[in-house]
């Protein structure tokens, strides 16, 4: 195969991760192609005039535009494990506290944006199956708006991945500072930090060398890190309800209407996916069904928020922790296998994460660099954004307000505005008034909370940053 470009077996049933990468995975992996090209030339399997495909990314396929023909060959079950897969998250440790603190009847916020959400998994369907051409979210964005609407979408998607990455170190702090609560750590104090800031950066140095892998099928298989640590979070907390440690039957309040904005940012990161949902779509052998794949995986995923909302709202009553892991009972088993899955997840999520945006960086470079300069240029940046993602969360930790702020000002564009506003726009001569009417209405509902959400959480933010410097 010297001097030829194949193009591997697909894996299209993996479980996608959360936010961007999934769809990155999905796509890098087909069938072999009836056609390959030669090495440094362009590809000819249906990509664009002039898109150079480097030595590199030999035996990869879907990067940055480079259409390959791929064989769908996912049944229904492995969709609906993927976008389980790619819906369950971060969000799942914060529904017990944003229940508590939005009262009971606030599940009925969780449930619509559920519905809500799989709306606009539906009406994307509608417009990858009206457009052939479209291959991802940004694809999408392009038919519907041109390249202005491609380069906001990717503008959007970019900064959600950064921000997600933000919480997930934070957290990763979070559950680490807890697991080694009252031990000392000598080291941590020669180099001026706390214990817990010495741990995150130790692990995120750790998990660093991970953004050097220039072939990401080796470690794609921690995709599927997310459906296993919700089935661990959900047990253990099973677990501490059904032997005790903590009294059952707190009080949840039925209403806190002044915390409903606070909340919704949490409420929506919940089912921050859609940008890997085009994926899902292509590698179905019966698209016809990815509605009913939507259905299922959205009522899965709700059904599941609401139990561990309850169970952890009644389990730890007013003190619980915006991070469920932190509210159980530390001396308990379970617990700390909880807080070393909530810890392990992070690190194994980066490389993954940030996958997109290296691919995007490696096709901005110059195609006469050679591929072992191509990727040290591409590790180099992404570990330079890795380290200033790790001072941010360092600086901010404040889990509740930035994952509550990143819900309300991005998952909402893409979870609820963008499909919606994609749909309106590539099927307005087709669409009904009622159609069209209950569309503006999903969008400006999406609009509404993500104003008094990102407000809401970015006050909270302000004042939480303001606190922590008249203390110091």
């Amino acid at each position: 195969m010297a001097g030829r470009l194949s193009c591997l077996d697909s894996h299209s049933n993996q479980v996608a991760s959360e936010s961007a990468h999934g769809g990155q995975l999905l796509e890098s992996k087909s069938k072999r192609c009836d056609s390959c090209v030669e090495k440094n030339q362009l590809c000819k399997c249906g990509s664009k005039e002039g898109e150079y495909v480097s030595s590199n990314l030999k035996g990869k396929v879907g990067v940055s535009g480079v259409r390959h023909h791929l064989k769908a060959s996912s049944s229904f079950l492995h969709s609906v494990i993927n976008m389980v897969g790619m819906l369950i998250g971060l969000g799942q440790l914060s529904t017990p506290y944003a229940l508590e603190k939005g009262g009971w009847s606030s599940i009925f916020l969780l449930i619509g944006f559920g519905i809500i959400c799989t709306y606009g998994a539906h009406v994307m369907g509608r417009c990858l199956d009206e457009n052939p051409n479209s291959k991802n979210f940004q694809d999408i964005g392009d038919h519907a708006f041109g390249k202005k609407g491609r380069i906001v979408v990717a503008a959007i998607i970019y900064l959600e991945i950064f921000l997600t990455l933000v919480n997930y170190t934070i957290s990763l702090g979070d559950n680490l500072g807890t697991i080694f609560i009252n031990k000392s750590i000598g080291v941590a104090a020669y180099v001026h930090l706390s214990p817990t800031h010495f741990l995150t950066v130790l692990a995120v140095l750790m998990a660093l060398p991970s953004l050097w892998l220039s072939d990401l099928s080796s470690i794609s298989f921690l995709s599927s890190g997310g459906i296993v640590m919700s089935l661990l979070l959900f047990t253990t907390i099973g677990w501490t309800a059904a032997l005790g440690g903590s009294a059952v039957n707190q009080r949840i309040p039925p209403l806190q209407l002044h915390n409903i904005p606070g909340i919704s940012g949490l409420y929506m990161f919940s089912y921050a996916g859609h940008v890997v949902f085009p994926n899902i779509y292509r590698a179905m052998k019966d698209p016809s069904k990815f509605t009913k794949v939507a259905i299922v995986s959205f009522t899965v995923v709700t059904s599941l928020y609401t139990a561990i909302a309850f169970t952890g709202a009644k389990l730890f009553g007013p003190g619980i922790n915006p991070q469920v892991t932190l509210s159980m009972p530390r001396d308990n088993v379970m617990t700390k296998i909880a807080l070393w899955a909530t810890v392990i997840t992070p690190m194994t999520k980066y490389a993954l994460e940030f996958s997109p945006i290296a691919l995007q960086i490696e096709n901005k470079l110059p195609s006469t660099l050679g591929p072992r300069l191509r990727m040290v240029i591409r590790a180099s940046i992404g570990s330079m954004i890795l380290l200033l993602i790790l001072l941010l969360a360092l600086i901010f930790p404040y889990f509740s307000d930035v994952l509550g702020f990143t819900g309300s000002l991005l998952c909402v564009f893409v979870s609820i505005i963008f499909p919606c506003a994609f749909y309106t726009k590539i099927f307005r001569s087709q669409l009904s008034k009622p159609i069209v009417a209950l569309n503006l209405l999903f969008i400006t509902i999406g609009a509404f909370f993500g104003v008094v959400g990102t407000i809401a959480s970015g006050k909270s933010l302000l004042l939480n940053i303001s606190q922590g410097s008249s203390t110091k």
